[in-house]
């Protein structure tokens, strides 16, 4: 695939924070039209009003878990702008704790944000991906590719995300719209940051990623050859080592959880 152009569209969900809206800021440097989506209208409209000197902005306060919204959306931004050009399915949710403390409608959230929305939006944009150079990015998480300790809900939503993710782009060869995944660890963000103690200690087991890191590799994904993009590299191998065989994930977790411990002390000290 070729670079994305000026003027091409890109719908951004959970677009008015972290990785969303760092998303914005990258894909608005490049010319793209951007819709902005997510619950948050004020924030939203302070991150148009930052963007809008460079390229035009949509801004769409809705909640993707809302089936008819998603429909909505997908109608106004092909009526206003012509062409559906690149999807970020970014938004997430995630309720930390063991599932029988968790509440039943957080349980549902976590599988409507994280997995059915971009399910549904993926559908509903691709009759609309009509020119070259299109794309689907899903961000999952490396939650998605080994289990986590007190997100197991969570964990399942990114896995399902990945194998749809995978099977999505094994229905669409031979068709100019590119499907990937992202699948980072911890964010330095108000995702992990805000709720630190609420955090598991493995989580913290591994570098922290930029916000705007991940957001250029999202950029990358959009033209390159990649199905997947593991963050950071180092994990992405561990994963596929504790999946493969699960008793290496058993020896190592006591090890991974004693590092997660002491790396989420220092981050504290420093907040």
């Amino acid at each position: 695939m070729s670079s994305i152009k000026a003027k091409q569209t890109v719908i951004i969900t959970g677009a008015s924070k972290g990785v969303g809206k760092a998303c914005a800021r990258l894909f608005a440097q490049k010319r793209l039209n951007l819709v902005l989506v997510a619950r948050n209208k004020k924030n939203l409209d302070i991150l148009s009003e930052e963007l809008n000197l460079l390229t035009e902005v949509m801004v769409v306060p809705m909640d993707v878990k809302n089936q008819s919204h998603c429909s909505t959306l997908v109608e106004k931004v092909f009526s206003m702008f012509g062409s559906i050009d690149i999807l970020i399915n970014n938004a997430g949710y995630h309720a930390r704790g063991l599932v029988e403390n968790n509440k039943f409608e957080d349980l549902a959230m976590m599988i409507d944000v994280n997995l059915k929305a971009p399910i549904v939006l993926s559908r509903l944009v691709l009759p609309f991906m009509v020119n070259k150079n299109c794309a689907i990015i899903n961000v999952a998480s490396l939650a998605g590719r080994t289990p986590i300790p007190g997100s197991s809900v969570y964990s399942a939503s990114k896995f399902g995300l990945r194998a749809f993710t995978y099977s999505l782009a094994t229905e669409l060869r031979g068709r100019d719209i590119k499907i990937a995944v992202i699948s980072p660890g911890p964010i330095d963000t108000g995702f992990i940051l805000d709720d630190i103690d609420s955090v598991s200690d493995l989580t913290f087991s591994q570098r922290i990623s930029t916000a705007e890191n991940v957001a250029k590799e999202i950029l990358n994904l959009c033209t390159n050859k990649r199905i997947e993009k593991t963050m950071p590299w180092l994990s992405g191998i561990l994963t596929n080592l504790t999946y493969l065989f699960p008793k290496i994930s058993q020896f190592m977790l006591p090890f991974m959880e004693n590092q997660g411990r002491r790396n989420k002390r220092k981050i504290k000290n420093k907040i």
